[in-house]
């Protein structure tokens, strides 16, 4: 379920088909960022594992803005960071500290996405984080864990930590910072985000009516992923992948380039 379809072919000799195809589904990841307006100008990332590599990772170039982000702009880093092409641009340090920590520790973590949003780092900052309000939240309070801030996250030492935090879940509440997600496809990390965004929207909207407010019984967040499995006929979230590129297609296109 997460074709991309038809795209234009890799500069000649330089990537393998499954190199660009990575690479042009993830700069279709940051773009789609850019149209739902989850960017924060050049901070945040999302950051992809290289096809039948264990320690070589796509990330954005630090200092281009998500809609300018294309397939073949995107940089081959080590789990150090270090660059492993002749870029011209940087890879920022904080952001590739987070990821890295989680891509060493969850081989099953294809993608690893984290965000600045308003509502995210809003929810992020109440005591009780995630609550149980909408159908929505289901999903996410049932694979989530929080990690407390640290500051700027430059610090090797805290990458133990982050790692202890996220566990074996997909959703990742930092605490004051913001939100992240893990995916076994790109496309599935960004419609756990999708969710995710839309689950501290819906309750800072909640939140400000005023009134008492209804919470989901937890017997129900406990069979959420069998009840998504079965309204998307076992494909699951990222289910909705293929149609997000071809609204891509039709509003920001240029990122298979």
């Amino acid at each position: 379920m997460t074709s991309i379809g038809k795209t234009k072919a890799a500069p000649s000799g330089k990537f393998s088909e499954a190199e660009w195809r990575r690479r042009v589904e993830l700069a279709a990841a940051y773009r789609l960022t850019a149209l739902f307006k989850w960017d924060d100008l050049i901070a945040t990332h999302i950051s992809a594992r290289l096809p039948g590599a264990q320690d070589r990772f796509l990330i954005n170039p630090y200092g281009l803005l998500f809609e300018e982000v294309t397939a073949s702009s995107l940089i081959t880093v080590d789990l150090d960071g270090n660059k492993l092409d002749d870029s011209p641009h940087e890879v920022n340090p904080a952001g590739f500290t987070i990821h890295s920590a989680i891509h060493a520790a969850r081989h099953d973590a294809e993608c690893v996405m984290h965000t600045h949003t308003l509502n995210g780092t809003a929810v992020s900052a109440q005591i009780e984080g995630v609550l149980p309000l909408s159908q929505q939240s289901i999903l996410v309070l049932q694979s989530l864990g929080y990690h407390d801030y640290e500051g700027i996250a430059l610090r090797e030492d805290e990458k133990p930590r982050l790692v202890s935090s996220l566990g074996g879940n997909d959703f990742l509440m930092l605490r004051n910072h913001g939100l992240l997600t893990v995916g076994r496809s790109i496309g599935e990390a960004f419609v756990f985000m999708y969710l995710f965004e839309a689950v501290c929207s819906i309750q800072v909207r909640a939140l400000a009516g005023g009134q008492a407010l209804s919470r989901i019984d937890p017997a129900i967040i406990a069979t959420a992923r069998e009840q998504v499995r079965a309204a998307t006929q076992g494909h699951g979230p990222a289910m909705a992948w293929p149609g997000l590129l071809r609204r891509l297609d039709r509003e920001l296109p240029g990122y298979d380039t």
